[in-house]
């Protein structure tokens, strides 16, 4: 990373205000682990607040219908949450529906990116992997950012702006080199590829590139402003290529979670139903003890986290895909949160031409 203090972290984890724990709670544990996690969680909950209240769980349990009206509750959710997974499927293949005219477009501009990407990268074929992809991509702007370094050095240029010339290659090269050994390998269906992509950080990389290319205009030649281009060719190829693969993975992920949630309801209604028709407090054997734990408590904990596990897996998605969609709702040199830089920058107002751009 650059000495620049204005300039941010380049992985994601140190960029996020939050926690790195909490970062890896929210995208990088196994969606299944957090959901039982939550689930353990609901489970504990019922059963310490049961114990700590001051009146005796059992006697709570056989006054009026506590029970029977929780889970009644929980019949018409599930079944609610069900018509919505349903709905979501829908939404998901909507996406893929349409007509050949559609479809044909859709075709089209994938072969068309893949050829501006193709060009970009000197090569016959882009690679199809969307891992190996990226991956050529973020070489590319290395390799490209040292050619450019190379060749402020042999404008002649002032010492300042060679310093921070190569300042902004070797920035450009350590994030690359570390993103593209993340990259390596992946599998497209797994967080890894999304994850690793999210750490490079491409918008700050085009603004420092528009930056130092304004700010020392007067000593870009030839060979330095299509050095420029070609660096910044890459740098805003990444950028629509990570979106288009997040939004596949999203694709991919509502899939999933559409899937999982159906698995889970089953269970999750059975419980419910059986909790309504066979509970009976007043039987002996939910009127005894274990541990000091009262058996008519810890079987509707048990039941009620049944029942609430489709909304843990629904949950466990969703915190990933809203932190993800969080991070990244910027496309190019926007940079959406907050910075050290300041407001007023003096090369601005001398670099902006009559109609406007930088």
């Amino acid at each position: 990373m650059s000495d620049d203090p204005e300039q941010p972290s380049d992985t994601m984890r140190e960029r996020a205000a939050a926690s790195s724990r909490k970062l890896r709670v929210l995208m990088g544990v196994n969606r299944w682990v957090l959901a039982f996690a939550i689930a353990g969680f609901v489970f504990a909950t019922v059963v310490v607040v049961g114990v700590v209240h001051p009146t005796e769980a059992i006697r709570m349990l056989r006054t009026g219908d506590p029970v029977e009206t929780l889970f009644q509750a929980f019949v018409g959710a599930i079944i609610t949450g069900v018509t919505l997974v349903l709905t979501l499927n829908q939404l998901v293949l909507s996406q893929e529906l349409g007509a050949v005219g559609d479809q044909r477009e859709r075709m089209e501009g994938a072969m068309s990116f893949r050829r501006d990407a193709e060009d970009v990268l000197s090569s016959a074929a882009a690679p199809p992997e969307p891992s190996a992809f990226l991956r050529s991509l973020v070489d590319a702007s290395a390799d490209r950012a040292d050619a450019l370094a190379d060749a402020v050095e042999d404008a002649d240029a002032s010492d300042e702006f060679v310093d921070a010339v190569d300042s902004f290659a070797r920035d450009v090269a350590g994030n690359a080199n570390a993103v593209g050994d993340a990259l390596e390998g992946e599998q497209f269906g797994t967080f890894d590829v999304i994850f690793a992509a999210l750490d490079y950080n491409y918008s700050w990389k085009l603004y420092a590139a528009r930056r130092l290319r304004n700010e020392y205009a007067d000593e870009c030649t030839d060979a330095v402003n299509a050095a420029f281009d070609d660096l910044t060719a890459a740098l805003e190829l990444f950028g629509p290529a990570r979106e288009h693969f997040k939004t596949l993975y999203f694709q991919w992920e509502l899939v999933d979670l559409s899937r999982a949630i159906l698995y889970a309801a089953i269970p999750a209604l059975v419980a419910s139903v059986s909790m309504i028709v066979f509970f009976e407090p007043e039987a002996s054997f939910l009127a005894g003890e274990t541990a000091g734990l009262s058996h008519a408590l810890v079987v509707v904990a048990a039941g009620s986290t049944v029942a609430v596990f489709p909304f843990a897996i629904l949950l466990s998605y969703v915190v990933r895909i809203a932190t993800v969609t969080k991070r990244t709702l910027s496309i190019g040199p926007f940079i959406l949160r907050e910075t050290d830089r300041s407001a007023d920058l003096d090369w601005d107002s001398a670099t902006i031409d009559d109609d406007g751009d930088a």
